[in-house]
C-alpha cells in the first residue's frame, strides 16, 4: 500500500519523482506500507490503518524525524525500496486511560505523545500520581506532556523536554508552561503509570490530545507504556543517533 499525503504538494513531487524509477507495476508487499508526507502524516496514517502493518514514510515535511529522508537521493532510495533494503524497528506506545465528564471511558495509543491542555483562558489545576503516589498535589500549568522516547523530540522537546534516544524504552512527563510549582520535565522507567487528575474540571476544563487526536472533558487519565507496539522502517544507513543529532540537538 502506498500512501501519500494529498495535502502536501511537496509529497506529491516527492512520490511521482519516486515512481519514475521504479517499474510501472511495483507495489509494496502485503505487509508494508509505504508513506509520503510528514510526521504528522504518519501518525494519522497509522492511527487510520492499525499496527499489524509495517509503515516506511518517506519524509515530504520540515523536521521529517519519524520519516526517511530521500529527496537528495532519490535513485538510490527507488532502489533500496525495491529491493527491500530497510530495517523494521520495534517501537512502543503509550496508553492513555480516560475518564471523561459523562462518565464514559475511552482508551487511546499513541506513538509520540498523549498531552492534556486547557480548553478555557484559564490555567489546567493537574494532580499528577506517580505508581500510586501523589508526586504534585496541584499544578498549575498550560498542561503536560506524556511522550515515548520516539516522541521526545517533538512537543515535549518543544516544551523544554529533554530529547532521548529513540531507542530507549522510557517515559517522559514535560510541564507545558507550569507557573506553580515551577515543575521540570523528568523521565520515568519503562512500567512507570502516570495518573493524571484534573481538579475543578468543570470551570477549568482540560482535553487529552493523543498524537493529533482530542478528546475533550478529561477528568482523570491513567498513562503507561502499551504493550502494543508499532513497526517503522527505515533504509539501510539509517543512523538514529546522527539523526538526533542533527535534526534536534544541531540543527
Amino acid at each position: 500500500m502506498i500512501i501519500c499525503d494529498p495535502r502536501n504538494p511537496r509529497a506529491q513531487e516527492l512520490w511521482a519523482s519516486l515512481a519514475s524509477h521504479l517499474p510501472p507495476d511495483w507495489s509494496p508487499s502485503d505487509e508494508l506500507t509505504v508513506v509520503v508526507g510528514g510526521d504528522g502524516f504518519l501518525l494519522e496514517t497509522v492511527a487510520q490503518h492499525g499496527l499489524r502493518r509495517t509503515y516506511l514514510g518517506l519524509n515530504a515535511g520540515h523536521l521529517g524525524f519519524l520519516l526517511n529522508d530521500v529527496a537528495s537521493a532519490v535513485p538510490a532510495a527507488a532502489e533500496a525500496i525495491l529491493q527491500g533494503s530497510f530495517t523494521a524497528h520495534t517501537f512502543p506506545l503509550i496508553e492513555a486511560r480516560m475518564e471523561l465528564a459523562s462518565g464514559a471511558v475511552a482508551v487511546t495509543r499513541a506513538i509520540n505523545d498523549v498531552y492534556l491542555e486547557r480548553m478555557t483562558s484559564q490555567t489546567a489545576r493537574l494532580q499528577i500520581s506517580i505508581g500510586g503516589h501523589v508526586a504534585v498535589d496541584q499544578l498549575v500549568a498550560d498542561g503536560m506532556i506524556v511522550a515515548t522516547a520516539l516522541g521526545s523530540t517533538a512537543y515535549s522537546f518543544s516544551a523544554g523536554g529533554t530529547p532521548l534516544h529513540p531507542s530507549l524504552r522510557a517515559v517522559q512527563v514535560t510541564p507545558i508552561c507550569p507557573h506553580l510549582p515551577r515543575l521540570t520535565p523528568f523521565v520515568l522507567p519503562p512500567d512507570a503509570q502516570v495518573e493524571v487528575t484534573v481538579l475543578h474540571a468543570r470551570w477549568r476544563p482540560v482535553r487529552a490530545v493523543a498524537d493529533g487526536r482530542g478528546t475533550d472533558d478529561v477528568q482523570r487519565v491513567q498513562l503507561k507504556l502499551s504493550d502494543d507496539t508499532v513497526q517503522l522502517a527505515y533504509l539501510e544507513h539509517h543512523d538514529f543517533t546522527r539523526q538526533m543529532l542533527r535534526k534536534i540537538v544541531h540543527p
